[in-house]
């Protein structure tokens, strides 16, 4: 079975209406869909079987004002767990790191559960090292 990877924008929110389960961690929303799509930075690609989206990596650029690298933070990598352990998580993540250096993103940041082995081999096999750091979350 095929699968394809491919970059979405505004406009392709018609292929959201078939999602496998958990590549995103709620229902897509068309709204929210078309506005991330329609933001300036923001960047998603799919894999798409079958006409399903069975996996989805997020990603934004972030430009600093002080000048340092322009960095591509991959804020979701996910696939279908029917679908897992066929390579697909690495092409999304590929895709988008070529992107990124298209874009003149000098370096890409990544973060995951301390248990999540699976995303940690993936990102160790690309060449990232992992960093301590703590992450604290505010209600707005």
């Amino acid at each position: 079975m095929t699968v394809e990877i491919r970059y979405v924008g505004p406009g392709d929110e018609g292929l959201f209406d078939r999602v496998a389960p958990e590549v995103f961690d709620h229902p897509v929303e068309r709204r929210h869909l078309a506005h991330y799509l329609a933001t300036p930075g923001h960047h998603l690609m799919v894999a798409i079987a079958d006409g399903e989206i069975v996996g989805q990596v997020a990603a934004i650029v972030h430009r600093h004002p002080d000048g340092r690298p322009t960095e591509l933070y991959i804020d979701e990598v996910a696939v279908t767990p029917g679908r897992q352990r066929q390579g697909i998580a690495r092409r999304l993540l590929d895709a988008v790191l070529a992107l990124g250096k298209e874009m003149g993103c000098e370096e890409s940041w990544v973060g995951t559960e301390p248990d999540n082995e699976p995303a940690k081999g993936l990102y160790l096999r690309r060449g990232a090292r992992p960093e301590n750091f703590l992450m604290y979350v505010s209600k707005l």
